[in-house]
């Protein structure tokens, strides 16, 4: 396999460079500028919550003792949109971190509750499809898309979702506002990446097994990996219209998914992958995790960015979230780093790009 260049993130447009950490913001937002309108369609306007009903609420020892409640949000458009907000909170006394997942359309089993609880991390989740459909919606508009019409895709509408979420997080007195974690698998997973590089207030992101769209590169296709082709003719709707354009001319696209990832940055960042879900590009995913952990380097941040394998089809598997409520302890309480990027099964693999971090 021949390396491909990724795009400079250390290049402004006017071709000259960052020298100095000062200048990352700059060079961030004229990323952020060509990367999101492109690839997903900007993400709609922030919305007054019109109204925050807590609808149910579970006395203290429902799961390890934990309380269950569930929130409804209400957001003041026309026509208004609702979803439910799940929170699981753990006994003792707060304020916790937390983990928000937009994933509650598939089950996740009472093991990892379990997990999370006796970490002492509040578990927070919605039904992403009830901001925006997952179906091309061929007829009239749905959720979030109906309340305010734009050129984005669903990816957009649901990352939208994460961060109403967190607006109602910060008004619950058991979450620590310095310590929500968003977390998602698949296509959710894409939106955690996107939803993270869109709302500053996130403290950490994890995408797992987010493939084509999410962690992995447009340029680095591993064997058997989807193609911007492949997911273009499934999920369209998940996408900016204009993203097409570039079918089998991905060398010139402005970005790589790289430069999502480096969005995020100096915020933690983790990508859970595995190796035996080919489709979601692993290597891809490896080339640009090295490519954006450059920027964390130049940051002073390398510790906030890791990425970690495991055996296994594509799932969102008890060991992904070990990994992050670990990486979690690591970033929000300060416990040691276990495992490093050194072990990982690509390190071999020749760096997609031929640029280096500045000094």
């Amino acid at each position: 396999m021949t390396a491909h260049d990724l795009p400079d993130l250390f290049r402004f447009d006017d071709g000259t460079r960052v020298r100095e950490r000062g200048e990352w913001v700059r060079r961030r937002a004229e990323i952020a500028s060509v990367l999101i309108p492109i690839e997903y369609g900007e993400v709609p306007p922030t919305a007054p919550m019109g109204g925050l009903f807590e609808t149910k609420r579970s006395p203290a020892g429902h799961l390890n003792g934990s309380e269950s409640r569930e929130y409804l949000l209400t957001i003041d458009a026309s026509p208004r949109v609702e979803f439910a907000l799940r929170v699981l909170i753990p006994k003792g006394t707060g304020p916790f971190p937390v983990i928000l997942n937009g994933d509650a359309c598939w089950p996740l089993n009472d093991k990892i509750r379990r997990e999370m609880l006796g970490r002492g991390v509040i578990l927070a989740r919605f039904n992403r499809e009830n901001l925006a459909r997952d179906s091309s919606e061929p007829g009239k508009p749905h959720g979030v898309r109906a309340a305010f019409p734009g050129n984005y895709g669903a990816l957009a509408a649901w990352a939208w979702g994460y961060h109403r979420a967190v607006d109602l997080l910060l008004t619950i007195p058991e979450v620590n506002p310095a310590q929500i974690a968003i977390s998602g698998h698949s296509r959710g997973g894409k939106t955690t990446l996107l939803a993270g590089a869109t709302d500053e207030r996130i403290a950490l992101v994890h995408a797992n097994q987010s493939g084509c769209g999410g962690a992995g590169c447009f340029r680095w296709q591993g064997g058997k990996s989807e193609t911007l082709a492949d997911i273009l003719r499934q999920f369209p709707y998940w996408f900016a219209p204009g993203l097409k354009d570039f079918i089998g001319r991905e060398e010139t696209l402005p970005f790589d998914q790289h430069s999502l990832k480096a969005l995020i940055a100096p915020r933690p960042l983790l990508t859970t992958e595995a190796l035996d879900d080919l489709w979601a590009n692993p290597e891809g995913t490896w080339q640009s995790h090295r490519a954006t952990r450059e920027v964390y380097r130049f940051l002073g941040e390398e510790e906030k960015i890791a990425i970690r394998f495991r055996h296994g089809p594509h799932d969102h598997a008890l060991a992904d979230w070990v990994a992050l409520l670990d990486f979690m302890e690591v970033q929000f309480r300060g416990k040691a780093a276990g495992e490093t990027d050194e072990e990982n099964p690509f390190r071999d693999l020749p760096l997609a790009h031929q640029w280096s971090a500045p000094g």
